[in-house]
């Protein structure tokens, strides 16, 4: 078994709220030097940058989950977490398909950076990311588990995108295995005031936007950095272990 301090939830320059910093080099030099070694990128509805961030890691003691940030029809944020790139292709074809087509506005909302995995600048994504895609809760659950990725609500605490405030509940009939907490509040604390969370698995990230946003609270004691694995460290199957550790 192998210990993995982990930040699941970072965006880069492709997000338009993400700062100018949050380029594949410097995301990868920041977790490094914060101990954590698995992480997870997590762009609004998109994962062009993905690819960049694990080519800035390789030769590194840091794994790079592909992922996303969608949100979905509900106005609810979620993780989609996944082991490889093709699994990120197929289901970013379904987000692409369910986006409105509309032109981001950067004088408003920012940039849409694509980037290389030095930083160096490639393209704009023209269509805006920061929007509700027609992909409705249930429905991107089962497209996610579908394609054997990890669907985690995201900042559910939160009155902004946040699954508690739009929908009130965790639906029942859907087998989430884990929920996300923002910074903002302790585990305990999340437990007392939303007690329709109580018996998930909570997580806790950073929602990194800037270069200082970095947590890395999760501890996920593994075999390997997989989403199998990760899964059964959540439900403490065969050894596997997770908790939320102290803060840098």
């Amino acid at each position: 078994m192998k210990t993995y301090r982990a930040e699941l939830h970072i965006h880069t320059v492709l997000s338009p709220c993400g700062d100018v910093e949050m380029i594949p080099p410097l995301i990868v030099e920041t977790a490094l030097n914060h101990g954590i070694n698995l992480i997870a990128i997590t762009d609004h509805n998109a994962g062009d940058n993905v690819p960049a961030v694990i080519k800035a890691a390789e030769g590194l003691d840091l794994v790079v989950l592909p992922g996303m940030e969608l949100q979905t029809q509900e106005d609810v944020h979620t993780l989609c977490l996944f082991d490889t790139i093709d699994q990120l292709n197929t289901f970013q074809s379904l987000v692409d398909a369910n986006l409105p087509d509309i032109k981001n506005n950067v004088d408003y909302f920012g940039e849409q950076f694509v980037v290389d995995h030095s930083g160096e600048f490639i393209r704009r994504k023209e269509q805006l990311l920061i929007n509700s895609t027609r992909l409705s809760f249930e429905r991107a659950f089962q497209a996610v588990t579908d394609l054997g990725g990890l669907f985690i609500p995201a900042h559910v605490n939160r009155q902004v995108f946040g699954l508690l405030y739009h929908l009130g509940f965790v639906p029942p009939d859907l087998a989430i295995e884990a929920l996300e907490l923002s910074r903002h509040i302790t585990p305990d604390q999340a437990r007392l005031e939303f007690p329709q969370i109580h018996g998930y698995p909570l997580i806790q990230s950073g929602d990194v936007h800037y270069l200082d946003d970095f947590l890395g609270v999760n501890q996920f004691i593994i075999e390997e950095p997989t989403i199998a694995e990760i899964k059964m460290a959540l439900k403490g199957e065969k050894g596997r272990q997770f908790s939320i550790r102290t803060r840098f």
